[in-house]
């Protein structure tokens, strides 16, 4: 069976940040994301793969076998926009992208320019939203 790619790393998120991230607005916000995610998961941020600063974990387990962990919460402060990993496909996920801003919408992230572009506390409110239907339907972290 296939290694999961995107796994905890040892690599220290400030120092990432720093190397990385090449704009002076991007790397306020994205310091920014992790005072708020840090605050809405309880979980200090770890960096998981090359690029992704995650919050938690949780194990899953797809039908075909294929299982690993994941962050509760993530993001990536890409070149072109910011990846957020905040999303679980509910009903109330779903309604609350309405008035979530501007964004476009991945297969499992989503993705933003700018902080300035969303309404931060439905951000919030995605996110606690998909920490509790990861706690409901995974052997989550968050359960501790």
């Amino acid at each position: 069976m296939a290694k999961n790619k995107t796994t905890q790393t040892e690599v220290d998120v400030i120092d990432f940040i720093n190397a990385y991230v090449d704009n002076d607005q991007k790397k306020a916000e994205s310091f920014k994301l992790i005072e708020l995610m840090k605050e809405w998961s309880r979980f200090e941020p770890k960096m998981w793969g090359p690029t992704i600063i995650g919050f938690g974990s949780y194990h899953y387990k797809y039908k075909s076998g294929h299982e690993g962990d994941a962050p509760l919460l993530a993001f990536s402060p890409r070149k072109a926009q910011f990846s957020l990993y905040i999303y679980s496909k509910t009903e109330q996920s779903d309604a609350l992208l309405k008035d979530f801003g501007k964004f476009k919408m991945g297969k499992a992230c989503i993705y933003i320019k700018k902080l300035a572009d969303i309404d931060l506390s439905i951000l919030e409110k995605l996110c606690t939203t998909t920490i509790a239907y990861l706690n409901e339907h995974h052997e989550c972290a968050c359960r501790n």
